[in-house]
């Protein structure tokens, strides 16, 4: 017959005892007590998960940057609050922008997007700025740094390099010839000798910040 040994001396029951085999077995038996409190345990625990105010940290994220033009590699991340802070100013500036809407250059007009574009390098140039070194130690919010420093030097900085002093050249002269005068900005810019070529690069990469700013809003509600 199997003999019950309590782990220790107890006046009372026993919570947990072994259970001796005559086959020299060793069976550990749990009283109903420590059954229910444990399961009382694990399930405030995924109550906290899924509803507390931590659960975005058991939350990961995926980032392809083949989707910004910035390379084939995918970031996993798992945000916290600096990294949802980061984020939302940086969605905050996208949304409140031209940068963050389609181009249409049938309506838009490319001076004013390149001015947008200006504008939102060097805010968000001094936003990262802005994030503390004890922050950046962190290996997510570091990816996160640099996938935005990247959006700006590898996805934005390059269309403005080689088109916008360009343009802005030419439509100086084009104005000074008072093509102004007699046609909308929108009729003008349309004579830009690569003008096919500008307008495929430049909505290329709205689309890509369109698809950065989706990812940031994403970082922030995740």
């Amino acid at each position: 017959m199997p003999s019950k040994m309590p782990l220790m001396p107890q006046t009372g029951d026993a919570l947990i005892t072994f259970v001796l085999g005559g086959d020299t077995g060793v069976l550990l038996a749990l009283d109903n007590k420590i059954v229910w409190i444990a399961s009382i345990v694990i399930a405030l625990l995924l109550a906290v998960r899924t509803f507390g105010p931590w659960k975005g940290t058991w939350k990961r994220l995926e980032i392809d940057q083949a989707q910004l033009g910035l390379g084939n590699q995918k970031l996993i991340l798992r945000p916290n609050e600096t990294d949802r802070q980061i984020a939302y100013q940086i969605w905050i500036e996208l949304s409140t922008r031209k940068i963050g809407l389609p181009v249409d250059l049938e309506d838009d007009v490319i001076l004013e997007v390149y001015d947008s574009w200006y504008d939102f390098f060097s805010v968000t140039r001094e936003l990262l700025k802005q994030v503390p070194v004890s922050k950046f130690r962190r290996k997510d919010t570091e990816q996160i740094i640099r996938l935005s420093v990247d959006v700006l030097n590898t996805g934005l900085r390059p269309h403005l390099t080689k088109w916008q002093a360009r343009f802005r050249n030419w439509h100086r002269h084009a104005l000074s010839e008072g093509q102004q005068l007699v046609k909308s900005p929108q009729e003008t810019q349309k004579e830009f000798p690569d003008y096919a070529s500008l307008k495929q690069d430049l909505e290329t990469v709205s689309e890509r910040l369109i698809k950065y700013r989706e990812k940031m809003y994403e970082l922030m509600t995740n």
